[in-house]
């Protein structure tokens, strides 16, 4: 239901229908809209990936930042971690389909924010 502003007649403004819990956007936000977690996202559209190919993928992320948003993708269900060999330990990461679901969204906003690079390099 969406929120409705309405303003008595001395002029104050109520609202019917606020949001007492966070709003189907903003829980959707909080699974994709994570620093890096869209990219990662992203770069595991076409294959499984190494650890540190996806790191160099991701140039300005530490592999620290790297390893914490993928513990995240995977407890939420978006990506699965899956062990090539013990020693040297090699895993690949690749996307379940709950994190392909995601694709279309992620290629929309790519197509917007190249759109509106100018307006988007001024902030």
């Amino acid at each position: 239901m969406q929120s409705v502003v309405e303003t008595n007649s001395k002029g104050q403004k109520t609202v019917k229908n606020a949001c007492l819990e966070p709003c189907a956007i903003e829980k959707g936000m909080r699974l994709i809209g994570g620093k890096w977690k869209g990219s990662i996202i992203y770069h595991l559209k076409d294959e499984p990936v190494r650890f540190n190919d996806l790191a160099r993928m991701l140039g300005g992320a530490s592999k620290k930042m790297v390893d914490q948003r993928l513990k995240e993708l995977e407890q939420e269900g978006m990506i699965v971690r899956k062990v090539l060999s013990e020693r040297p330990i090699a895993v690949t990461y690749e996307l379940t389909e709950f994190g392909r679901s995601a694709l279309d969204i992620l290629e929309q906003l790519r197509v917007w924010s190249e759109s509106h690079q100018i307006q988007l390099n001024k902030n």
